[in-house]
């Protein structure tokens, strides 16, 4: 029996109530769970969906309005169960934004007809069934090898889903799945094929909501990219969605990745290549050591770079994440790099005669832990001055890329190019892959700098190719012990992650604890709100925001949503920071 009266979120920035509405008994039919429709709200004609089949018990049937238009389909009530969810899991005080995300971009009416086939395609990964019949888990993947086979192996199984790190990379694997015989929807384009049914669909981040009826597996490919998590507050991430999906629906998770993060290896099974064979399949890799020259005097190109450069065969792409003024400090005395005494990060001046640590917040006085110096020094130059220096060594044309720069994307104009590691995204075909100044990425002051170090080198490994195919990777570095630059000799991702889990476990970061970064107006009353009402929540000044750690997801999301935000409050809630 349709519902007389049901609860409708409105499409609206800055609304966070749900309002019911009647429903008349010519569009009783055509509603329920999920429907999109137009309805009036403060003399306002706009859209909504259905979140609530029947009234809310305050509401009173004879005051409602009614629901003025059906406009669509939208998620179905297993999706828009998931939305509340995620609104509850990432401390959103809207179910709009999920809402948004699990929807089509333009009005839909009616399904696609069921379109599945029942191809069984080659090639197949044995490693990747395997892992499917033992109830999913984590399959690492050298960065050259093809996770082609490991797709067609979940599609084996049924309606599979499938969520990539790029949409570049989504409509490559897509158009392979048609022409190996299977349906395919491709998200956001295909979002009416994928409701009404098909065998594979396929897209970046937001589809972790899209539509997938007897969905048999999920899977994520590339977990270790930071394009997986919403940058904007709710910060979701994709990974953690289809893992709650499939739990819900009884189904295996495949995480496919050359480097998988803690958080997906975290109580997950790990299949990895033979120990020779997933070596091989990583690129060469030279470290280039600038010695004992002091590190303000050493300069970033090294003897092995300047040969690439002036082969005129060489592709060569330079990376350094310094656009403006480096932040790395030095001390001129011993010439050793100032790092933290508690966890090895470095340490940066943001205030006058004081070092702090942004990874565990250790604070000391503007001097060397090694020999008590007081003269630093700043580090290195950005990418414009570096430009300039590579075109003089390599006697040929240098291309400069940096995230939101203007017309880089014909990359057959040159042959060498500098910039940010924005650069790995954004060239094809590329023989060597030289990281400047990568003492910079490992003491990043970041909880996570090392496996964001590594998962560069693995962009960079596939861009070269496996060591048969003759493409380094150079890395200037003096940290040549460093768990992540031995990783990358031996082609070995369980060093970076043995060594992370271990220092993670014994500071208490992610993901053995959750935290959150809380800033805007109110914000402090907010967090002190939160300390009070749970033990199991701890907050800290950060900068001019509040840093909230709990002991884990589940006790950080009850005390945020125990604790009544101000009327009129801007609170910014970024829970799992990726760059903290």
């Amino acid at each position: 029996m349709s519902p007389e009266v049901v609860g409708v979120v409105p499409d609206v920035t800055g609304l966070d109530r749900i309002f019911d509405y009647t429903v008349p008994e010519a569009l009783a039919a055509s509603v329920e769970m999920g429907t999109r429709v137009r309805v009036v709200l403060n003399g306002r004609r706009i859209g909504g969906w259905v979140v609530r089949l029947g009234p809310d018990e305050s509401s009173s049937a004879v005051s409602l309005r009614p629901i003025e238009k059906v406009s669509g389909i939208g998620p179905d009530t297993d999706i828009v169960s998931l939305c509340s969810w995620a609104a509850h899991r990432w401390c959103a005080a809207r179910l709009r934004p999920f809402l948004v995300t699990a929807s089509s971009a333009t009005m839909v009416s009616r399904a696609a007809p069921l379109y599945r086939t029942q191809v069984r395609a080659e090639p197949s990964s044995p490693a990747a069934s395997d892992l499917l019949d033992r109830g999913g888990g984590v399959l690492r993947l050298p960065p050259s090898d093809d996770q082609m086979p490991a797709i067609l192996s979940a599609a084996r199984r049924g309606p599979t889903l499938v969520v990539v790190a790029g949409v570049d990379n989504g409509r490559v694997l897509a158009a392979r799945l048609r022409r190996a015989g299977l349906s395919v929807a491709f998200m956001p384009d295909d979002w009416a094929a994928a409701r009404g049914g098909v065998d594979v669909v396929i897209g970046s981040r937001a589809t972790a909501f899209a539509p997938c009826p007897d969905m048999a597996v999920a899977v994520v490919i590339d977990e270790h990219e930071e394009s997986l998590q919403e940058e904007r507050s709710p910060t979701w991430h994709a990974r953690d969605v289809l893992a709650e999906r499939a739990k819900r629906v009884g189904v295996p998770l495949l995480i496919i990745s050359p480097c998988p993060s803690l958080e997906a290896l975290n109580q997950r099974e790990l299949v990895a290549p033979p120990r020779e064979r997933e070596r091989n399949a990583w690129p060469t890799v030279v470290i280039a050591d600038p010695g004992d020259e002091p590190p303000w005097k050493r300069s970033l190109l090294s003897s092995d770079l300047i040969a690439a450069l002036r082969d005129p065969l060489q592709r060569v792409a330079c990376v350094i994440n310094v656009k403006g003024q480096s932040r790395l400090l030095a001390c001129r005395s011993c010439q050793a790099l100032v790092r933290c005494p508690t966890c090895g990060g470095s340490l940066v001046e943001d205030q006058e005669g004081r070092l702090d640590c942004r990874v565990c917040s250790t604070s000391q006085p503007r001097l060397c832990g090694q020999c008590g110096s007081a003269s630093l020094t700043r580090l290195r130059p950005g990418v414009t001055r570096l430009r300039e220096e590579l075109e003089a060594a390599a006697q040929r044309p240098v291309m400069a890329v940096v995230a939101g720069a203007g017309d880089y994307e014909d990359d057959t104009k040159c042959d060498v190019f500098v910039g940010t590691e924005a650069l790995l995204h954004r060239v094809r075909r590329i023989d060597v892959v030289a990281f400047l100044d990568f003492d910079a990425e490992l003491l990043a002051p970041r909880f996570r700098a090392g496996e964001q170090a590594f998962a560069m080198l693995a962009r960079a490994a596939r861009l070269v190719g496996p060591r048969r195919a003759g493409g380094r990777i150079v890395i200037q570095t003096t940290l040549r012990d460093h768990p992540v630059v031995e990783a990358a000799l031996n082609g070995d991702p369980s060093m970076v992650s043995d060594s992370e889990k271990q220092r993670r476990e014994m500071l208490g970061l992610p993901p053995f604890s959750a935290m959150a970064i809380v800033e805007g107006p109110g914000g402090e009353q907010f967090v002190t709100a939160m300390a009070e009402t749970s033990p199991f929540v701890s907050v800290a000044p950060y900068r001019d925001r509040w840093l909230v750690r709990a002991v884990d997801h589940a006790a950080l999301s009850a005390a945020c949503s125990s604790v009544d935000r101000i009327p009129g409050s801007k609170i910014r809630i970024e829970v799992d920071p990726p760059r903290l």
